[in-house]
Protein backbone atom coordinates (compact mmCIF):
# COMPACT_ATOMS: atom_id res chain seq x y z
CA UNK A 1 0.00 0.00 0.00
CA UNK A 2 1.08 3.33 -0.58
CA UNK A 3 0.72 5.55 2.69
CA UNK A 4 1.34 9.30 3.41
CA UNK A 5 2.35 10.54 6.52
CA UNK A 6 2.27 13.95 7.44
CA UNK A 7 3.72 15.06 10.32
CA UNK A 8 6.38 17.91 11.56
CA UNK A 9 7.97 16.44 14.52
CA UNK A 10 11.12 14.49 13.18
CA UNK A 11 11.34 11.71 15.64
CA UNK A 12 7.38 10.64 14.87
CA UNK A 13 8.15 11.16 11.14
CA UNK A 14 10.80 9.31 11.15
CA UNK A 15 10.38 6.06 13.06
CA UNK A 16 6.28 6.35 11.78
CA UNK A 17 8.17 5.66 8.40
CA UNK A 18 10.54 3.57 9.46
CA UNK A 19 7.57 0.92 11.01
CA UNK A 20 5.26 1.77 8.00
CA UNK A 21 8.22 0.45 5.51
CA UNK A 22 9.56 -2.62 7.48
CA UNK A 23 5.59 -3.58 7.15
CA UNK A 24 5.72 -3.75 3.94
CA UNK A 25 3.92 -0.70 2.35
CA UNK A 26 5.18 2.25 0.60
CA UNK A 27 5.81 5.60 2.65
CA UNK A 28 6.20 9.43 1.89
CA UNK A 29 6.77 11.51 4.84
CA UNK A 30 5.94 15.12 4.76
CA UNK A 31 6.78 18.17 7.58
CA UNK A 32 4.57 20.47 6.66
CA UNK A 33 0.61 20.77 6.13
CA UNK A 34 0.89 23.03 2.74
CA UNK A 35 3.26 20.73 0.85
CA UNK A 36 1.33 17.61 2.02
CA UNK A 37 -1.98 18.68 1.05
CA UNK A 38 -0.63 19.06 -2.43
CA UNK A 39 0.51 15.48 -2.08
CA UNK A 40 -2.58 14.28 -0.86
CA UNK A 41 -4.60 16.15 -4.20
CA UNK A 42 -2.19 15.04 -6.90
CA UNK A 43 -0.72 11.28 -5.50
CA UNK A 44 -2.53 8.85 -4.90
CA UNK A 45 -2.42 7.32 -1.88
CA UNK A 46 -4.35 4.32 -0.25
CA UNK A 47 -4.06 5.92 3.33
CA UNK A 48 -3.19 9.39 4.95
CA UNK A 49 -1.80 10.00 8.34
CA UNK A 50 -2.17 13.31 9.43
CA UNK A 51 -1.17 14.98 12.69
CA UNK A 52 -3.39 17.83 13.56
CA UNK A 53 -0.92 20.93 14.66
CA UNK A 54 1.44 20.94 11.97
CA UNK A 55 3.08 23.92 10.35
CA UNK A 56 1.69 25.49 7.15
CA UNK A 57 -1.89 24.35 7.12
CA UNK A 58 -3.37 22.72 10.20
CA UNK A 59 -4.49 18.73 9.64
CA UNK A 60 -8.23 19.97 10.20
CA UNK A 61 -7.94 22.02 7.28
CA UNK A 62 -6.48 19.46 5.53
CA UNK A 63 -9.00 17.12 6.07
CA UNK A 64 -11.65 19.96 5.77
CA UNK A 65 -10.96 20.92 2.00
CA UNK A 66 -10.01 16.94 0.85
CA UNK A 67 -13.30 15.75 1.84
CA UNK A 68 -14.88 18.92 0.31
CA UNK A 69 -12.84 18.16 -2.93
CA UNK A 70 -14.49 14.29 -2.64
CA UNK A 71 -11.00 12.68 -1.76
CA UNK A 72 -12.32 9.50 0.16
CA UNK A 73 -8.89 8.05 0.81
CA UNK A 74 -8.79 7.17 4.52
CA UNK A 75 -7.35 9.09 7.04
CA UNK A 76 -5.84 7.84 10.39
CA UNK A 77 -5.51 11.62 12.62
CA UNK A 78 -2.65 11.76 14.65
CA UNK A 79 -3.00 13.92 17.96
CA UNK A 80 -1.53 15.03 21.21
CA UNK A 81 -4.24 16.45 22.15
CA UNK A 82 -6.19 15.43 25.75
CA UNK A 83 -9.65 16.32 24.78
CA UNK A 84 -12.18 14.14 23.64
CA UNK A 85 -14.07 17.11 21.62
CA UNK A 86 -10.99 17.77 19.83
CA UNK A 87 -10.71 14.22 18.21
CA UNK A 88 -14.60 14.22 17.76
CA UNK A 89 -13.87 17.29 15.48
CA UNK A 90 -11.50 15.71 13.60
CA UNK A 91 -13.93 12.34 13.06
CA UNK A 92 -16.92 15.01 11.91
CA UNK A 93 -14.48 16.86 9.40
CA UNK A 94 -14.11 13.02 7.93
CA UNK A 95 -11.19 11.27 9.96
CA UNK A 96 -11.61 7.18 9.38
CA UNK A 97 -10.01 6.89 12.78
CA UNK A 98 -7.95 8.52 15.17
CA UNK A 99 -4.51 7.67 18.02
CA UNK A 100 -3.65 9.91 20.58
CA UNK A 101 0.57 10.05 21.00
CA UNK A 102 2.31 8.52 22.52
CA UNK A 103 1.20 5.90 20.71
CA UNK A 104 2.54 1.91 20.34
CA UNK A 105 4.15 0.94 17.02
CA UNK A 106 2.31 -2.21 16.69
CA UNK A 107 -1.20 -0.02 17.59
CA UNK A 108 -0.32 2.31 14.70
CA UNK A 109 0.09 -0.56 12.09
CA UNK A 110 -2.77 -2.65 13.26
CA UNK A 111 -5.26 0.96 12.76
CA UNK A 112 -3.27 1.16 9.10
CA UNK A 113 -4.17 -2.63 8.23
CA UNK A 114 -8.00 -1.92 9.47
CA UNK A 115 -8.22 0.88 7.93
CA UNK A 116 -6.86 -0.37 4.24
CA UNK A 117 -8.83 -3.77 4.75
CA UNK A 118 -12.60 -1.66 5.28
CA UNK A 119 -11.37 0.43 1.87
CA UNK A 120 -10.63 -2.30 0.02
CA UNK A 121 -12.79 -2.81 -3.11
CA UNK A 122 -14.36 -6.48 -3.19
CA UNK A 123 -16.60 -7.79 -5.88
CA UNK A 124 -19.91 -8.12 -4.16
CA UNK A 125 -23.93 -7.87 -4.40
CA UNK A 126 -25.86 -4.65 -4.03
CA UNK A 127 -27.50 -4.32 -1.47
CA UNK A 128 -30.79 -2.56 -1.06
CA UNK A 129 -33.22 -1.58 1.50
CA UNK A 130 -36.40 0.34 0.18
CA UNK A 131 -34.70 3.67 -1.55
CA UNK A 132 -31.10 3.05 -0.19
CA UNK A 133 -28.81 1.13 -2.88
CA UNK A 134 -25.60 0.17 -1.72
CA UNK A 135 -23.14 -1.15 -4.53
CA UNK A 136 -19.77 -2.74 -3.39
CA UNK A 137 -17.96 -2.98 -5.86
CA UNK A 138 -18.44 0.30 -6.67
CA UNK A 139 -18.65 1.55 -3.47
CA UNK A 140 -21.14 4.02 -4.39
CA UNK A 141 -24.55 4.75 -2.54
CA UNK A 142 -27.89 6.55 -3.19
CA UNK A 143 -30.52 7.35 -0.86
CA UNK A 144 -34.20 8.51 -2.57
CA UNK A 145 -31.84 8.95 -5.79
CA UNK A 146 -29.42 10.77 -4.78
CA UNK A 147 -25.56 9.95 -5.03
CA UNK A 148 -24.64 10.24 -1.00
CA UNK A 149 -20.60 10.13 -0.78
CA UNK A 150 -19.25 8.40 2.32
CA UNK A 151 -15.84 7.96 3.94
CA UNK A 152 -14.70 4.07 4.35
CA UNK A 153 -15.58 4.09 7.50
CA UNK A 154 -19.36 4.95 6.91
CA UNK A 155 -19.46 3.20 4.07
CA UNK A 156 -18.85 -0.01 6.18
CA UNK A 157 -21.26 0.85 9.32
CA UNK A 158 -23.75 1.17 6.57
CA UNK A 159 -22.87 -1.94 4.99
CA UNK A 160 -23.06 -3.46 8.12
CA UNK A 161 -26.60 -1.96 9.12
CA UNK A 162 -27.61 -3.10 5.42
CA UNK A 163 -26.83 -6.50 5.88
CA UNK A 164 -28.67 -6.72 9.56
CA UNK A 165 -31.84 -4.29 8.55
CA UNK A 166 -34.22 -4.80 10.75
CA UNK A 167 -32.09 -6.15 13.51
CA UNK A 168 -30.18 -4.34 16.03
CA UNK A 169 -26.40 -4.07 15.72
CA UNK A 170 -24.77 -3.38 18.96
CA UNK A 171 -22.24 -0.67 19.27
CA UNK A 172 -19.82 -3.98 19.92
CA UNK A 173 -20.63 -5.50 16.95
CA UNK A 174 -19.57 -1.95 15.04
CA UNK A 175 -16.96 -1.90 16.98
CA UNK A 176 -15.60 -5.73 16.17
CA UNK A 177 -15.66 -4.77 12.79
CA UNK A 178 -14.57 -1.43 12.26
CA UNK A 179 -11.33 -2.19 14.55
CA UNK A 180 -11.25 -5.78 15.60
CA UNK A 181 -11.93 -7.17 18.85
CA UNK A 182 -8.98 -5.29 20.41
CA UNK A 183 -10.70 -2.05 19.94
CA UNK A 184 -9.99 -0.24 23.16
CA UNK A 185 -11.49 3.38 22.18
CA UNK A 186 -14.98 4.96 23.44
CA UNK A 187 -18.17 4.39 22.06
CA UNK A 188 -18.72 7.86 21.39
CA UNK A 189 -16.43 7.87 18.06
CA UNK A 190 -19.40 5.17 16.88
CA UNK A 191 -22.08 7.68 17.45
CA UNK A 192 -19.88 10.46 15.82
CA UNK A 193 -19.58 8.19 12.28
CA UNK A 194 -23.80 7.27 13.01
CA UNK A 195 -24.73 10.70 13.36
CA UNK A 196 -22.57 12.06 9.64
CA UNK A 197 -24.08 8.69 8.34
CA UNK A 198 -27.40 9.81 9.48
CA UNK A 199 -27.23 13.27 8.05
CA UNK A 200 -25.90 12.04 4.80
CA UNK A 201 -28.79 9.53 4.33
CA UNK A 202 -31.50 12.48 4.67
CA UNK A 203 -30.43 14.17 1.99
CA UNK A 204 -32.19 12.15 -0.35
CA UNK A 205 -34.96 11.08 2.42
CA UNK A 206 -37.40 12.75 4.48
CA UNK A 207 -38.01 9.53 6.47
CA UNK A 208 -35.05 9.21 9.14
CA UNK A 209 -33.23 5.50 8.19
CA UNK A 210 -31.11 5.22 11.05
CA UNK A 211 -32.69 4.32 14.43
CA UNK A 212 -30.86 4.40 17.88
CA UNK A 213 -31.96 1.53 20.30
CA UNK A 214 -31.36 2.58 23.68
CA UNK A 215 -29.27 0.79 25.55
CA UNK A 216 -28.28 -1.82 22.79
CA UNK A 217 -26.95 0.00 19.41
CA UNK A 218 -28.29 0.84 15.84
CA UNK A 219 -30.91 -0.44 13.42
CA UNK A 220 -31.69 0.29 10.44
CA UNK A 221 -35.38 0.35 9.13
CA UNK A 222 -37.77 1.90 6.50
CA UNK A 223 -41.24 3.08 6.07
CA UNK A 224 -41.96 0.10 4.30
Amino acid sequence: MDILIIEDDTAIGKAVQKGVIEAGHKCVWIEDGTTGFDACRSQKQDMIILDLMIPGMSGLTILEKLRKEGIKTPVLILTALGSIDDRVIGLKKGADDYLVKPFAMSELLARVEALCRRSTIKPAPVLQVGDLILDLPTRCVKSGGVDIDLTPTEFSILELLMRHAGQVVTRKMLCESLWESDWEGTTNVIEVHINRLRTKLQRGTKEPLIHTVRGRGYALRTAS
